[in-house]
């Protein structure tokens, strides 16, 4: 099991940058595709963008393209979000996930990720 910790969400205005962490511990090495997640109150979990743990392989969400960034620092056993542009739409909780499945067809969807961290609040006001 992977135990996933996010922190760097808060109140933003919209315009303003986020740089939401997501700390790795544990069964790290059984992790191959590390993705982010958002859910705003009465939606269904949204894909944001997935990073290929190893080489770093990415892939940002149409919903924040041009505005986000992942990556990762494998010597911190950390992923991070960037989103710059903020809108209030962009409000949600965010979750950062785990997973060992290598097809990547299927690495924007939730059911791929089997360990999921508590999420980070972001609100982005008008």
């Amino acid at each position: 099991q992977v135990q996933l910790v996010e922190s760097g969400g808060g109140l933003v205005q919209a315009g303003g940058s986020l740089r939401l962490s997501c700390e790795l511990s544990g069964r790290t090495l059984s992790v191959y595709i590390m993705a982010w997640f958002r859910q705003a109150p009465g939606k269904e979990r949204e894909f944001i963008a997935f990073i290929r743990w190893n080489d770093g392989t990415t892939h940002v969400g149409d919903s924040v393209k041009g505005r986000s960034t992942i990556s990762r620092d494998r010597t911190k056993s950390t992923v991070y979000l960037e989103m710059n542009n903020l809108k209030t739409e962009d409000t949600a909780v965010y979750y950062c996930a785990a997973g060992q499945t290598y097809n990547a067809a299927r690495w924007s969807l939730p059911s791929s990720y089997t360990d999921w961290g508590q999420g980070t609040q972001v609100t982005v006001s008008s």
